[in-house]
């Protein structure tokens, strides 16, 4: 590896080279939320007056893991200075589009670390990659009294700032910005697409299985009571910031029970004044939306017609009734809607499941922890053909199918179904009833 040196507005930054592909790590784009910025607005990095090593990954908001073993690979970074990004770029393109990528975790967990998001196919296609980390669980996503609402999605506001200001030093134009992510990711972007605050800061949007998700302020309130009477604090700015964020990840993780996303964008504020739905109905309809889920999420293995023929299953009603309701939100938008489902059943996880189609977009089938998920021989052509079709989208390329618009029947492409093409363009995936008639055909 060679050391590669850019001088941004944010200062000198330097990073490695190898090959073809340029990565700057961990870069602070805000200030250590820690003392009094803790459960504060993010507050702009100021430049650097020496120039700043970027040869390794930032701390990580995530200290605790959600679970005792997840499918991505999620390594936790010790450190303060979690308001970090980190840019994969092409090492001899110019004016590249950008892709921002917000990482999944339930608004709880996840890391930007993971070798699964690496950007190195994306930047061999001219485009350049930045992976974002932002406030998770209590410190992002608690609404607390004096306190700014959705300071995890305040995180993401100001690294898309630092994107537009600083992404033509790294080969990017600012101007061709598509913010994509997947599970809470996706949802995050949802969100900021039905924000007015978010406007103009991005051109086009990418959801992977992300839901509309919207935390109800009270139910949010009753969690902070709970943990505060296990902490020994008073649900308070005052309490949680006595306590350490391992204490608060470790207590959320541990109270959370049956409830799938006890933490995350509440509505009510400045950010997100209405309920997402209504908000997709408003906003960001210039804005070109690619969405869509795996075909059986967390309910991978479960083979019960019943069940996908009544939308009862979690899959369903968390995260692919989210396609159509979105698609339905923006139907008179001025920018198309397009859905996809990922199809393609793991022969380790038994289906297509939560997660499993990211080192296909990503075209890293190689990366550390993709054979443990997918078996030692996931098709290499499946992932260069959706690699392929993601990056057309972050391009500026209409996709191939047609548009939706939140009806029965909405056409859709489906990725590596079993005895289809690997991609085949068709109608009604999203409907229930219609998706066991496609299964057990």
């Amino acid at each position: 590896m060679d050391e590669i040196t850019v001088h941004a507005p944010a200062g000198t930054i330097v990073g490695r080279r190898t090959g073809r592909v340029r990565r700057f790590l961990g870069i602070p784009y805000a200030e250590p939320p820690t003392g009094v910025r803790r459960f504060a607005a993010p507050v702009r990095r100021g430049r650097f007056t020496e120039p700043f090593d970027a040869s390794r990954h930032g701390a990580t908001s995530q200290r605790v893991q959600l679970f005792a073993a997840t499918t991505v690979p999620e390594p936790s970074v010790p450190g303060e200075d979690i308001l970090n990004l980190s840019v994969v770029a092409p090492a001899d393109h110019a004016s590249c589009p950008v892709l921002v990528w917000i990482h999944g975790g339930g608004f709880l967990a996840g890391s930007p670390a993971s070798p699964w998001y690496d950007g190195r196919s994306f930047a061999r296609d001219g485009v350049v990659t930045v992976t974002v980390g932002y406030r998770l669980g209590v410190d992002g996503f608690a609404p607390l009294d004096d306190v700014p609402p959705n300071l995890g999605l305040r995180d993401l506001l100001l690294a898309l700032d630092w994107v537009r200001d600083n992404i033509t030093a790294f080969g990017g134009d600012p101007g061709r910005v598509t913010v994509a992510g997947q599970s809470a990711g996706g949802g995050a972007v949802l969100a900021l697409l039905s924000s007015p605050a978010a406007s103009g800061r991005f051109q086009r949007a990418v959801s992977l299985s992300g839901g509309l998700f919207e935390v109800a302020a009270d139910a949010a309130r009753d969690l902070l009571r709970r943990l505060g009477d296990r902490l020994g604090v008073p649900p308070t700015r005052g309490g949680f910031s006595s306590c350490r964020v391992e204490q608060l990840q470790e207590g959320v993780r541990e109270l959370r029970e049956d409830e799938v996303l006890p933490l995350g964008p509440c509505i009510g504020d400045d950010l997100l004044p209405g309920g997402l739905v209504e908000g997709l109905t408003r906003h960001g309809r210039e804005v070109p939306l690619l969405i869509g889920a795996t075909g059986d999420e967390f309910d991978a293995g479960d083979p019960t017609a019943p069940a996908r023929a009544t939308g009862t299953r979690v899959t369903d009603t968390l995260f692919r009734a989210a396609c159509p309701r979105a698609a339905h939100a923006r139907r008179a938008a001025t920018a198309g809607t397009w859905l996809y489902s990922f199809e393609w059943p793991s022969p380790v996880i038994g289906g297509a499941g939560h997660c499993t189609d990211i080192p296909f977009f990503y075209d890293v089938l190689g990366a550390p922890g993709v054979a443990d998920a997918l078996g030692p021989n996931p098709p290499v052509e499946l992932a260069a053909l959706m690699h392929a079709d993601l990056a057309g989208f972050v391009h500026g390329q209409d996709p191939a199918w047609a548009k939706a618009s939140g009806t029965l029947g909405d056409p859709a492409r489906e990725y590596g179904r079993p005895g289809a093409a690997l991609a085949a363009d068709t109608t009604g995936v999203f409907d229930p009833v219609a998706r066991v008639v496609a299964r057990t055909c």
